[in-house]
Formats: structure tokens, C-alpha cells, sequence
């Protein structure tokens, strides 16, 4: 059996630098607070839990007086560092650039439409991290939409201003702006801005190819992962042999039955190590030389 693992796959530079900081300032204090969790995977932030980092809301961010907090790649609205101001905690902020851009962009677009009676759309997961840092920049005051039909929510009779999350399917985004400029009162009023991160919406298309050179495709991630879920869609649908799991534990031997060739990828939220683990598994379940290590 040959085993590869997707080189393509694994943390975006947004994560690593999070990751990369939370472990600086855990050899340095010893005990780091990160406000939810630092990466949607929960392998990952067990490795980290032992090493001293805990995983706190917002609503304990009160009783953290004095703390060290880390604001994780997926940012934080406003809100989130007056209230750190107010308790005297030291914020380590490792909001993704991208993120923090996005963050900006919202703010000027809420500015825009103010200004001439329109509303700010973003296409989002409800409750996500990011969603919750974008939103707050104005204060709530944006429509989020996950499927066309949250789109009843908007007036096409007023201006609209188009948005993503960072992570989201390039698909779906071009779909709601299909429907938003049908439905528009004036087309000339809509200002569409794709903010899809580039790195993560290039990894459709690849993984897409990757997924249809192997009989079986292992796609790692985390249950919580939104962009896991968008690049597992894009695997199965190249693939349908393609399974999604968290770690090696879940790994099924009936599904395969007449395999002579794996491919292992995953999010952008999923570790290389954790992939490579998924791999040496598959080797020593059917006895195939050592897996592919780029």
C-alpha cells in the first residue's frame, strides 16, 4: 500500500504564528490563558494544555485579573480588550493579519453604508470566533448569512455591502453574490469584496486533484473546524471514499477493502504531526513501508 500525505496540508501561517507565540510565552510564564480555543483541534490543544495553556471563555475573563491572555488567531471584537484593560491583563494578541485586515475592511464598509442608508452583509458561520470579532467592530450591526436563504433577511431596496469570513467556500460566496445582485433593486448599489484568504481558498482546487490520484482519502481535522468542513466537501466530492476524522483512533479497516494507495490531508487547523500519526497508523494496520514524510 502507498501512503502519502498532502504537502499542502496542515496549519495556515495565521496559526503557526499563534501557536509559535502561545508556546514563547508558555516556556516563559508557565501558565497562559487563550480565550476559546487556540485552534480548532482538539489533539492540538491537548498538547498545548500540557505544556500549561488553558482554555477560558469570555465570560471568565473577569476573574483573570493580572492574567496573561492570548487573543488566538480568529481575533476579538473591541470589547474583548476593554474588558482586559479594566482587569489588568496582559493581552498577547495573535490575531491572523488577514483576520485583523478583514476586521478594518468591515469597519469602513459599516462607515459607507451608514452613510447612504445601506447594511453590511457577511457570509459566515453564526457564532463563530471570527464572525463574533467582525461583528463586533460595529457593534452587531451586520446581517450573517450561511445560506441563501438567510439572504430574506436583507432589503434589497437599500445598498449592500458583500463580505466573508476568511474561511469560507469561495462556492457558496459566489453563489450569494449571484442572488444578491439578481435580487437588488439597483445592481449599481451592491459592492461585493471576496476577503477569502487566498491560502485557504487555493487549497480547493488542490486538494480536489490530490483527492482523485488515491483509492482512499483520510481527511484530519478537528469536529469544529469550519474550514475543515468546506475542504472535506471538496475531497468527498472528487472522492467518495474520502473519510474525516480526528485522530488516528478513528480509523476503520473496512474502509480499505481493496486499497492499494491513501491519501492524508486536512485543515488548516490540522498539525503535520498529527497527519504523520494518522499515516504510521495506516502502515502498521496493513504492514506498508514507512508512509511519505513531505
Amino acid at each position: 500500500m502507498y501512503i502519502e500525505i498532502d504537502e499542502k496540508s496542515g496549519f495556515c501561517s495565521g496559526v503557526v504564528a499563534a501557536i509559535t507565540q502561545a508556546e514563547a510565552s508558555l516556556a516563559a510564564l508557565g501558565t497562559v490563558y487563550s480565550l476559546g480555543d487556540i485552534v480548532h483541534n482538539r489533539v492540538e490543544v491537548q498538547r498545548l494544555e500540557k505544556l500549561g495553556l488553558q482554555t477560558v471563555s469570555r465570560e471568565r475573563m473577569a476573574e483573570l485579573d493580572g492574567s496573561t491572555v492570548l487573543i488566538r488567531a480568529h481575533g476579538e471584537p473591541p470589547s474583548t480588550y476593554r474588558l482586559a484593560a479594566e482587569h489588568g491583563i496582559r493581552i498577547i494578541d495573535a490575531t491572523c493579519p488577514i483576520v485583523a485586515k478583514l476586521q478594518s475592511r468591515v469597519k469602513k464598509a459599516h462607515e459607507q453604508m451608514k452613510a447612504c442608508g445601506g447594511q453590511v452583509v457577511i457570509l459566515g458561520k453564526r457564532g463563530h470566533a471570527e464572525v463574533v470579532g467582525l461583528t463586533g467592530q460595529v457593534d452587531e450591526d451586520a446581517i450573517v448569512v450561511e445560506t441563501p436563504e438567510d439572504l430574506d433577511a436583507v432589503d434589497f431596496s437599500r445598498p449592500v455591502f458583500l463580505l466573508s469570513q476568511t474561511t469560507q467556500s469561495p462556492v457558496l460566496f459566489e453563489r450569494i453574490k449571484e442572488i444578491i445582485l439578481r435580487r437588488a433593486a439597483d445592481p449599481a448599489e451592491v459592492t461585493i469584496r471576496n476577503t477569502i484568504c487566498g491560502r485557504v481558498s487555493s487549497r480547493n482546487p488542490h486538494l480536489k486533484e490530490f483527492s482523485g490520484r488515491f483509492d482512499v482519502v483520510i481527511f484530519v481535522c478537528g469536529r469544529k473546524s469550519s474550514n475543515g468542513k468546506v475542504l472535506y466537501h471538496t475531497c468527498l466530492e472528487a472522492n467518495p471514499r474520502s473519510y474525516n476524522i480526528e485522530d488516528e483512533n478513528e480509523l476503520r479497516p473496512e474502509w480499505f477493502d481493496g486499497c492499494r494507495s491513501v491519501g492524508i490531508c486536512g485543515a488548516t487547523s490540522t498539525p503535520k504531526w498529527l497527519m504523520q500519526r494518522v499515516a504510521d497508523r495506516i502502515a502498521r494496520m496493513f504492514g506498508a513501508d514507512d508512509p511519505d514524510r513531505t
